[in-house]
């Protein structure tokens, strides 16, 4: 059955903005974690995920990559890494999880931080929607149009609507709910981890259920 309402895709290109917010080392890292606005811990814990290798040893935030190349530490590297945006599920939630995650590191230093080669810069993007030519009424159609559109737009639906601007469970899982009816389906989708992998692989994971329902659809 078509929705009343239709899902309109939106992609994103990103609008790079650098933020007078440096660390030298990890007490500094600190004080600038809970400084800087919302939007760069957003960036520097979310944003990489448009560019993710797909490796599995990638950095999962900018936070473990620098405190590995730079400071060289390792253990830090590990804390840091080990960071979940997805289980904290909002923003805040992952900046009050490094700053408790530093200041626990720096408890258990014996001497002084060790000083970066490079330091951190906090940047801010800037996301612009920009429209994919994508609508759809019915659950096929989502399908047909997710397989299609750019990565972009998963992120801009999933992650930057979870967990920058608050819609819950993303806009996938929403209007599947919502304008659908489909409660399961939504939970299913709702429960796709964005941060295990690459978009590549969560447009996969979504195209695998969405792909299991329309089968079951079509069951006599």
């Amino acid at each position: 059955m078509p929705a009343a309402e239709p899902f309109v895709f939106q992609g994103c290109v990103q609008v790079c903005e650098l933020l007078a917010h440096q660390a030298h080392d990890a007490r500094e890292l600190l004080e600038q974690v809970r400084r800087a606005p919302a939007e760069s811990i957003f960036c520097h814990t979310s944003v990489l995920l448009v560019h993710r290798p797909p490796q599995p040893d990638a950095y999962p935030n900018d936070f473990a990559m620098w405190a590995d190349t730079e400071l060289r530490d390792r253990r830090l590297t590990e804390r840091l890494a080990a960071i979940d945006p997805f289980r904290l599920g909002s923003i805040e939630s992952v900046r009050a999880e490094l700053v408790s995650t530093l200041e626990h590191h720096l408890q258990q230093l014996s001497a002084a931080p060790t000083r970066a080669g490079e330091p951190f810069q906090f940047l801010q993007y800037h996301l612009v929607p920009v429209p994919t030519g994508h609508q759809v009424r019915t659950l096929r159609e989502f399908r047909d149009a997710l397989a299609e559109v750019d990565v972009s737009a998963l992120f801009f639906h999933i992650v930057e609507a979870r967990y920058r601007l608050g819609h819950g469970r993303g806009d996938f899982a929403e209007w599947v709910d919502t304008a659908l009816g489909r409660h399961e389906l939504a939970e299913r989708l709702s429960h796709i981890d964005p941060y295990a992998g690459t978009l590549e692989r969560v447009r996969e994971r979504h195209l695998i259920a969405l792909n299991r329902a329309l089968e079951e659809e079509a069951e006599p």
